[in-house]
């Protein structure tokens, strides 16, 4: 007889094992289904996130952020460092441990939470009296019956079209982050979050980088006024960055690969590499979840269709993260996991989209939550505008970075903080202060009159907060 759960979760990374710990803490008996394995064929749950994405990308962001200020910035304190190289294996190593530990972190809490863990290929083969029944296809074939399911099974790496990736020459965010040398010549397509991070790495290590990116605007859904901030910084960097291209075709060799692309004059170019990058965006990853078996909608994306609380279709059954609509981002997994745990449980989890915050790990870091000032302006909604730079905080002087600034956005009549952006130093941790203000429905002039530790990076926040009243006291 298959084994019985209140819950089953199929997809182990961020939304997957999330909810399953808030399910196993409502007190539900709880399974998790997760197929990543690691380099021994052993489980490594944790997703995309976990294996290649958020977390690998960190530990090479520093790693090559250590290796650039020995190289370029050390002098300036004083330090002295000479013939500086970088074992990349050795770093390649570090990034493995990283997501090992994190990895082991995952199993842990299933053990801790008492959750039973499937290490295989979670896949639907019937609705039954009270639940449906669930293939776990791993080491060995079972099937599992669950009252309740999670699907959470996240997305994959978008490829070209007649463009497979081979991870060689042709590489995914995976291949991005395996790259066992310093390319000479690194070409990416799409100046995205995964574009620009990783671009940001191997330009620190020596590669000559160039980004071909299809839309005329640099960071679209970014501020205007930070994505042009931030686009200076990285042609300063010398982070090569073409925008409103055209690219043809593809001709992948043993030596490398050539990209034919026209530029927004027009003009046809030619872009010879030893490596390409493509990260175009990314697509939903439903394939093999058998959802025909119950006849769970998709639509023409391949996403799993759900309404405002992640229900499907089909009654029982819920979807989360990467593999439904909105944005792609580990935290709204997480707090999508939590909130249908809860929904399950008989509470009323909730997810407010308007508060999630963005980050680009990249130096200057890019961070924001809430509307962009050009966003409020085709809406027809009247702001007022602050902004404080970095250039003019004493913390930012002392740590020698000054690049950026902190901007805010608020309503002309109440006041009430609409968007925060930032592009400068620890952007991701300072930002953190603006969800919470917005959360609480603050008004900029709330942040202008709390007091920020003296010197700190987040006293930019509370300036740029002030020039909205156009009253900053250090600018």
């Amino acid at each position: 007889m298959s084994k019985q759960f209140d819950v089953v979760v199929i997809g182990g990374g961020p939304g997957g094992y999330i909810a399953a710990i808030r399910a196993a803490q409502l007190g539900f008996q709880v399974a998790c289904i997760d197929e990543w394995k690691n380099a021994e064929g052993g489980p490594a749950p944790g997703g995309t996130c976990t294996n290649v994405g958020c977390i690998p990308s960190k530990a090479l962001l520093q790693s090559s952020e250590h290796f650039d200020h020995a190289n370029h910035h050390f002098a300036d304190h004083g330090i002295s460092a000479k013939d500086v190289k970088m074992d990349v294996a050795k770093m390649l190593g570090r990034k493995d441990t990283v997501v090992k530990q994190n990895n082991d972190g995952i199993l842990y809490l299933f053990k801790k939470n008492k959750i039973t863990f499937f290490h295989g290929r979670g896949t639907f083969a019937n609705a039954i009296d009270g639940g449906f029944e669930v293939k776990v296809t791993g080491k060995a074939e079972e099937s599992i019956v669950g009252k309740q399911v999670i699907i959470a099974t996240g997305s994959n790496a978008r490829a070209l079209p007649g463009t497979p990736f081979d991870e060689v020459h042709i590489l995914s965010n995976d291949g991005a982050l395996r790259m066992g040398s310093v390319p000479k010549k690194l070409a990416l397509i799409g100046s995205g979050v995964i574009g620009l991070e990783m671009g940001s790495v191997w330009r620190r290590l020596g590669a000559e980088v160039t980004i071909l990116e299809g839309l005329p605007t640099f960071l679209g859904a970014v501020d205007e006024q930070i994505a042009k901030e931030a686009k200076k910084a990285f042609d300063k960097q010398g982070l090569k960055i073409e925008l409103g291209v055209k690219v043809g075709e593809i001709s992948n060799g043993k030596k490398g690969v050539s990209i034919a692309y026209t530029n927004a004059k027009g003009e046809a170019q030619t872009l010879d590499a030893d490596k390409l990058i493509v990260s175009i965006g990314r697509v939903p990853n439903t394939i093999g979840l058998g959802a025909e078996a119950i006849g769970l909608q998709l639509d023409e994306r391949g996403a799993i269709v759900v309404d405002g609380d992640c229900k499907t279709n089909v009654p029982g059954v819920w979807a989360v993260g990467d593999v439904v609509r909105g944005p792609m981002l580990a935290h709204k997994a997480e707090e999508e996991g939590v909130a249908v745990a809860e929904r399950i449980a008989g509470q009323h989890g909730h997810v407010n989209f308007n508060t999630i915050p963005w980050v680009i790990y990249t130096s200057p870091e890019i961070a924001w939550v809430g509307r962009t000032e050009q966003q409020l302006k085709a809406d027809g909604v009247a702001y007022k505008a602050g902004t404080f730079p970095f250039l003019a905080n004493g913390r930012a002087r002392a740590l020698g970075d000054t690049t950026g600034m902190v901007k805010f956005l608020a309503d002309a009549t109440t006041d009430e903080i609409l968007g925060v952006h930032i592009v400068g130093p620890m952007a991701s941790e300072l930002i953190s202060e603006a969800v919470v203000a917005m959360e609480f429905k603050a008004s900029a002039e709330d942040i202008a009159r709390i007091c920020h530790a003296h010197p700190s990076l987040s006293e930019a926040t509370k300036e740029a907060a002030l020039a909205v009243d156009k009253r900053t006291l250090n600018f």
